[in-house]
């Protein structure tokens, strides 16, 4: 087996998904580690989960930093210190500038509570809701300049109810998001996912625009 993959996890908020990551890790169901999680929010839950696993903890706020450009060579110079291999975004609630993102081309991977390219943005349950759509569902993809724009790597939908809220249906989007945000880190680490020309490979083979399963 090839050494583990250092992994930096990037957070605003309570940590579900990084959870997962870390049950995964501890589990042995990914040949990585995780070296890092860093928040812009000095008060997100997820550092916390991060401490009780004697995980680093980081936090970069934006209110020490005058622009965008300063606060992501801050961030960019903590990833290479801290030598990742995988950058992941779970709910990193900050645009990252082009810069930052060519920087660590490749390396970058988002989930999104919608079934990309539709809902990009905020508030997607709600305009799926508001849209009638029959289905919904979470993406997980590359991260590119373009917001939300990145090749997908994986989908899983969800069907939407006649009733439902936004809250319920962000429950049932975020039980796939537990799910398969693992299981694509798992593929990182293990050397069979890469990006090349704006595209997702698995295994030497270019992925649809849905990415490997959309189901």
């Amino acid at each position: 087996m090839t050494a583990k993959k250092n992994i930096c996890v990037l957070i605003s908020g309570s940590g579900s998904n990084l959870q997962a990551l870390m049950d995964a890790c501890s589990a042995g169901k990914i040949n990585g580690q995780i070296v890092a999680v860093i928040s812009n929010k000095p008060n997100a839950y997820g550092l916390e989960r991060a401490r009780k696993a004697a995980i680093a903890t980081h936090i970069v706020s934006y209110d020490d930093y005058s622009s965008r450009a300063e606060y992501d060579a801050a961030l960019s110079r903590l990833i290479i210190q801290v030598n990742a291999d995988c950058i992941v975004l779970a709910g990193f609630m900050r645009i990252l500038t082009p810069g930052f993102v060519d920087r660590f081309s490749g390396k970058l991977l988002n989930v999104h509570p919608s079934l990309l390219p539709k809902y990009k943005g905020l508030n997607t349950h709600q305009r799926a809701i508001d849209n009638k759509d029959p289905e919904h569902g979470v993406s997980v993809h590359f991260v590119t300049a373009e917001l939300d724009g990145g090749p997908v790597i994986v989908q899983s939908r969800v069907p939407v109810f006649e009733y439902d809220t936004a809250e319920e249906l962000a429950e049932r989007v975020n039980e796939q998001e537990l799910r398969i945000y693992p299981l694509v880190v798992k593929w990182f680490c293990d050397g069979r996912l890469a990006m090349k020309d704006n595209k997702a490979i698995f295994d030497d083979e270019f992925l649809p625009e849905t990415g490997y399963a959309s189901d």
